[in-house]
């Protein structure tokens, strides 16, 4: 068993310069859903898909810098509801099955045989269930703050547990939701999130995404996304966010992730976690750590969630550069 690596403030890696995409379309993958994709980086290079977080979270130009664009052919894409995929902010066949599939028509779509999956929070989620479901087709995992969608991880951020080290926060969050309905915080939101209503959306939804924003960097609400801040983008990730979650990450059991570990024993593996992540808590990690001791676990001591705090980024872009020696 590797020992975990915990990650101080000595010299840190940063990300990698940025860089524009060099093809981009939408696919269709069923019912109304189109995806939007995009690629990156050296046409030729190694593959890797990297999967957005929430659900409900969209791709950006940031995440492209944690690979070596002279190195990688990096594949990014708009999970069903999110970002500039269409229809906005739909429910509807939105399953963590379904998304699974669409990351395998995107894989046959591009002639991708194997790549590197690199995934944070819910990417993390999502890249675990796809290379349980298609181990064939994973190189190598590449994981930040990891999230099994457990009831013990959905209580502690979203009922009691968060909520005693952010008290101002979670009063916050608590406001759109009457006393008598605040025993179960997530299906009051649901209820609100999927009003006819877009006024009744809207006011849920900025809610919902600040106690996310406010709590997700050691560095205080500054860093929160601007994102956060536009009605749109808040709808979209506070409705598909609460549909997984209310739907327990759509699962047939609880801890489904960890009970077919075995599926990722011959897949090289990174996993990065910051100490003091609130949003999902080392437990889950540690958790994983101890079911899958091959691979790499790296602390980060000084990090919260988000995934641009200096020692996430070190720790992520050493270990895609170590993915990248896989073969």
């Amino acid at each position: 068993m590797l020992s975990p690596v915990v990650s101080g403030a000595a010299y840190r890696r940063g990300l990698f310069p940025e860089n524009q995409a060099f093809a981009s379309d939408w696919i269709p993958v069923g019912g109304d859903h189109e995806i939007f994709y995009e690629e990156c980086g050296r046409r030729d290079g190694k593959p890797c898909v990297i999967l957005h977080g929430g659900p409900g979270g969209a791709i950006n130009p940031t995440m492209r810098r944690f690979f070596d664009p002279s190195r990688w052919r990096m594949v990014l894409f708009d999970q069903r509801g999110c970002g500039r995929s269409r229809p906005n902010a739909s429910l509807e066949d939105n399953t963590t099955w379904a998304l699974i599939e669409d990351i395998e028509r995107l894989r046959e779509r591009l002639g991708v045989e194997k790549w590197c999956v690199f995934g944070g929070s819910w990417g993390s989620t999502l890249a675990l269930a796809y290379a349980i479901t298609h181990p064939e087709r994973v190189e190598s995992l590449v994981l930040r703050g990891v999230f099994l969608v457990t009831q013990r991880e959905l209580r502690w951020f979203y009922q009691e547990g968060a909520s005693m080290l952010f008290p101002d926060a979670w009063e916050r969050f608590c406001a759109p939701i009457p006393p008598d309905e605040q025993g179960d915080m997530i299906s009051a939101y649901h209820r609100r999130l999927t009003s006819p209503e877009r006024r009744v959306q809207a006011e849920a939804a900025a809610a919902w995404s600040q106690w996310e924003g406010d709590t997700m960097s050691i560095r205080g609400p500054e860093a929160r996304p601007s994102k956060f801040n536009e009605i749109d983008f808040a709808i979209a990730f506070a409705r598909i966010e609460c549909h997984y979650f209310a739907n327990g990450g759509f699962f047939p059991e609880e801890g489904w992730l960890l009970n077919n570990v075995d599926k990722l024993r011959s897949i090289p593996g990174w996993v990065v976690q910051g100490r003091f992540d609130v949003v999902t808590p080392m437990d889950a990690a540690w958790r994983l750590k101890t079911a899958w001791p091959q691979a790499r676990f790296e602390i980060v001591w000084d990090a919260g969630h988000a995934s641009t705090e200096p020692g996430v980024v070190d720790a992520l872009v050493r270990a895609t550069d170590q993915a990248y020696r896989v073969s």
